[in-house]
């Protein structure tokens, strides 16, 4: 009786029956040998690759023309010109806007972001600072930026950046923290709950020239309050950023080396090639030591005995060179979010809508980017630097006893990322339209998706200061709102009454009373 039960539970045990109840993504066997199982965390993958992988995408952007037009599309598509500013500062009463204050803001912003104010090496304007930070994401996947307490250039704001490359951070051995309890992962000294306290980080790049022999590297320990770290995060916790080509930097480097050796075997096949058979023995050595000769046009070359002269042809170009470009470029556009069309600037293999479909799922991901880049970096300076230009008295029309009460008030912003222009203007200008008139989005929202970083008080400015120009000028366009087509009519046998006028319809959804308004 026992025997029989044992032989039951056996057979329910089995390595048999268990392999049969596993997910086939957790099976061994020989197709799978080579794929990773380990338990790792995000900082244990990280510290092994870290220096490599930001080595290769270095090279990678620097040599690969595919990596570097990725860069590109994130950094323009993100970015742009730069990311615009409005305050927001609002009065007590109904909440209005607070002009003069606002104006003054960004009076003293505009002043401050030139590059001899806000950048510590005097070079980068605010908005090159911006596409810097990006752009070193996409190499290296994170950025350092300093904040200085004190004015640079002829500025009157005691407010600067310093943009750090992460190879100055200390990541290659732990320096012993200064903080009780505290821990140093990869040169960033945290607490228990992984919060950075302070940076260790190279006053010289390890990669920088040496003029002098007395240029010596020395370790700094910096404050974390003093440093923004961006980078994007994958994996909590996680102290540094992951290399955002870190899934096809492989096919990158194997893309470019390919098409390397396609053109050195193009270039042989445009060059006639021939090979030498003899029936000489490989020991022996032809009378002038050499066993190449050069082939030049209308060259007629006299062969040794026993030789025979063979033609080769490299079958170049290679037929299937082009389709499989196209299939590793689809791949890495997957890796690096960018769509297949932008990356290879290929628009033969897709029809409009494709494409179109293509650009609007890009867009999402540069919303998304926009929004962690305003977040994470445009956020915290504007309030620090608001701060410092207040107490500086930059902003003289702030009193520092009010900015003191309230100090989120005056920090208010409204950030202006930039747009994108129609993909079909036609339709998408009537279902905007359309979309307005139902109640289903905003005048604003729309100037904001498609304006290039402008506004709907950017829009209204422009346009009333070029009706008066061409009212100055005496010019007419059938935009103008005096033009004939939107002259006054009178009130005709269906007009409609309302509050004591008559209102005639125009068009369709348009109405006017008899004085035209």
């Amino acid at each position: 009786m026992f025997g029989n039960l044992r032989k039951k539970l056996a057979s329910w045990i089995s390595p048999k029956t268990n392999s049969i109840r596993m997910y086939g993504a957790a099976r061994q066997s020989r197709l799978t040998q080579g794929w990773g199982s380990m338990t790792t965390s995000a900082d244990s993958e990280l510290v092994t690759s870290l220096k490599v992988m930001r080595n290769r995408a270095r090279a990678l952007i620097r040599d690969a023309a595919y990596a570097k037009r990725a860069k590109v599309i994130v950094v323009n598509n993100v970015i742009g010109p730069g990311i615009g500013m409005q305050a927001q500062v609002r009065r007590p009463y109904k909440g209005a806007l607070n002009v003069p204050i606002n104006d003054d803001i960004e009076a003293a912003w505009e002043e401050w972001s030139n590059g001899e104010s806000c950048h510590t090496g005097g070079s980068l304007h605010f908005a090159d600072i911006e596409r810097f930070a990006m752009g070193q994401v996409f190499d290296t996947g994170e950025i350092f930026i300093r904040k200085y307490h004190r004015p640079f250039g002829n500025s009157r704001i005691p407010f600067g950046l310093e943009v750090i490359e992460p190879e100055r951070i200390v990541d290659e051995f732990q320096p012993s923290p200064q903080a009780p309890g505290a821990v140093v992962r990869m040169g960033i000294e945290s607490d228990e709950f992984r919060r950075p306290i302070a940076y260790w980080m190279r006053k010289l790049h390890p990669g920088e020239i040496r003029y002098s022999g007395f240029e010596t590297d020395v370790l700094e320990r910096v404050p974390a309050d003093q440093i923004i770290h961006l980078r994007i995060i994958d994996r909590w916790p996680q102290t540094r950023g992951e290399h955002w080509m870190h899934s096809v930097m492989r096919k990158l480097n194997d893309l470019d080396g390919y098409s390397e050796a396609e053109i050195v075997a193009s270039r042989g096949a445009a060059s006639y090639m021939a090979t030498i058979e003899t029936e000489q023995d490989y020991g022996e050595k032809q009378s002038d030591n050499t066993r190449e000769i050069t082939i030049e046009p209308g060259l007629v070359e006299r062969l040794n005995p026993r030789e025979k002269f063979n033609f080769v042809n490299p079958n170049r170009p290679n037929s299937s060179l082009d389709p499989f470009m196209r299939f590793l470029l689809r791949e890495i556009a997957a890796g690096t979010g960018c769509s297949y069309e932008s990356l290879s600037r290929d628009y033969s293999q897709s029809n409009y809508s494709s494409s179109r479909l293509a650009l609007l799922d890009d867009r999402d991901l540069w919303r998304m980017l926009q929004l962690w880049f305003i977040r994470n970096f445009r956020i915290p300076i504007h309030r620090e630097w608001v701060q410092q230009a207040i107490l500086s008295r930059a902003i003289s029309s702030i009193s520092i006893d009010d900015y003191a009460s309230d100090f989120l008030k005056y920090s208010a912003v409204s950030f202006k990322p930039r747009g994108w222009t129609w993909i079909d203007p036609e339709k998408e200008v009537k279902a905007y339209k359309e979309a307005i008139k139902a109640g289903f989005t905003t005048t604003t929202h729309v100037i904001s998706l498609t304006a290039e970083g402008r506004d709907i008080e950017d829009i209204l400015d422009e346009r009333e200061h070029e009706l008066e120009m061409m009212k100055d000028k005496g010019l007419m366009f059938d935009t103008d709102p005096e033009s004939p087509q939107f002259k006054k009519v009178s009130p005709g046998p269906g007009a409609l009454s309302f509050e004591g006028k008559k209102v005639i319809p125009i068009q369709k959804g348009v109405a006017r009373d008899a004085e035209g308004q």
